[in-house]
């Protein structure tokens, strides 16, 4: 049993994880390397979500009944531990939405309808990177094409990491935001935000960070990041689907307007006009996912129990030894950083000329699960000249002995193409 410095005693934490052992095709023991897709759910989640509609279910806020009470106490708890995990000025900065993209395109359309001076229109400029998520390019190119702003991105280097060797050429006075991910979802690079911010500052451009390969794996400091707004999603962080965050300054969330109309978003409405809710409910029309909140909270007790800065040193020593036994099996090339030093834990790679699919349907009859194909990050694919990559990636629970598992998985594929 190989044992690394830093790992978290995996063997405890697996318990807490049913789905960990299914056995697959052939009595095979499910290999899970799916995580920057989505992880799993720990039981302490589960039960939450069970004893949620066994005994909580009703819709939140205006109900007096006690099932609406109890069910808006769960709700707005969530919230409450969703801000101090994030370590948000307030409560109020916290708004729900049904994952990463829809807090995106939250903020997309919330410049496109603003006034000055966070209006997004011809005069304008937004940038963006080319190893952004499609959740971070396409509503960008939606708002350039209906407010006629011109989009620009950071280009990548060679190995993985953003050129920034051209950041006041790119972020100008004309800039009126900043969109990048922290943690890239295909190439697990860490980006630079420290830089990124500081340009993004000096020009007065808003910054968006998209934290959603970030929020499962590190510290996210909203505070220490700068930026004015963060999304993160619910799904990738051992809570359940059907959830996300966008955190954002609490002056900018009264000053934008509301994205989607509706119920519970409202302050007063007649026939002639309305007027909104304070954030973050003007930001929350309709039933909100109330349970899926609550399930989000109990994942972040989960993670927190733990330790973010544990599972960080984790991911760390196991991505570590990860590349370092891709890197012998032959004929394999890794798409981005190829060393553990800031990056995640997300290895994407080529086989020979063996296309991903193949090598994913292989390594699925050996129980081993991955992700192959573009990641929603197409363009990474066309800077690296490659039609996609298979890609491994790991979360608190993952062991040593599945990466070697990987990489024997890996050597059987390479003998089964020849």
């Amino acid at each position: 049993m190989i044992t690394l410095p830093g790992l978290l005693d995996t063997e405890a934490i697996r318990k807490d994880f049913p789905i960990l052992d299914r056995v697959l095709h052939d009595g095979k023991k499910l290999v899970y390397l799916d995580n920057a897709a989505t992880s799993q759910t720990p039981r302490q989640v589960i039960d939450v979500l069970s004893e949620y509609y066994e005994q909580h279910n009703a819709n939140v806020h205006r109900g007096v009944h006690v099932l609406a009470e109890e069910a808006t106490a769960l709700y707005e708890g969530a919230r409450d531990k969703v801000a101090a995990f994030i370590n948000a000025p307030s409560r109020n900065e916290v708004i729900f939405t049904k994952n990463a993209s829809e807090s995106l395109n939250l903020v997309a359309n919330m410049l496109g309808w603003a006034d000055e001076p966070y209006r997004v229109d011809s005069d304008t400029e937004v940038v963006i990177t080319e190893m952004e998520h499609h959740s971070n390019i396409v509503p960008w190119q939606l708002l350039s094409q209906r407010t006629g702003a011109k989009l620009k991105w950071f280009g990548l280097t060679d190995d993985g990491r953003l050129d920034l060797s051209n950041i006041e050429e790119v972020i100008t006075e004309k800039t009126k935001i900043v969109s990048f991910t922290l943690v890239s979802n295909i190439m697990g690079t860490v980006n630079p935000v420290e830089a990124i911010v500081r340009r993004a500052q000096d020009v007065g451009a808003l910054v968006l960070i998209d934290a959603s390969q970030a929020a499962p794996h590190m510290v996210l400091d909203v505070q220490a990041l700068q930026a004015d707004f963060v999304a993160f999603t619910g799904h990738k962080m051992c809570g359940p689907t059907g959830i996300g965050v966008l955190w954002g300054r609490q002056e900018l969330l009264e000053d934008l307007p509301p994205f989607l109309g509706g119920g519970e978003m409202i302050e007063t409405v007649s026939m002639h006009s309305s007027t909104y809710a304070p954030a973050p409910h003007k930001f929350e029309a309709g039933t909100p996912p109330i349970a899926q909140a609550v399930g989000l909270g109990a994942a972040v007790d989960y993670l927190s129990s733990i330790g973010m800065d544990k599972i960080a040193q984790h991911e760390h020593a196991l991505t570590e030894y990860a590349v370092k036994r891709l890197l012998e099996v032959p004929d394999l090339r890794i798409i981005g950083p190829a060393t553990a030093e800031d990056r995640g834990a997300a290895i994407s790679f080529t086989l020979g000329d063996i296309h991903p699919h193949d090598v994913g349907q292989v390594l699925d009859e050996q129980g081993i699960a991955v992700r192959v194909g573009h990641h929603c990050a197409r363009p990474v694919c066309l800077r690296y000249g490659i039609p996609a990559t298979t890609r491994a990636s790991f979360y608190l629970y993952s062991t040593p002995a599945e990466v070697d598992a990987l990489v024997d998985g890996l050597e059987h594929v390479r003998n089964f193409f020849g």
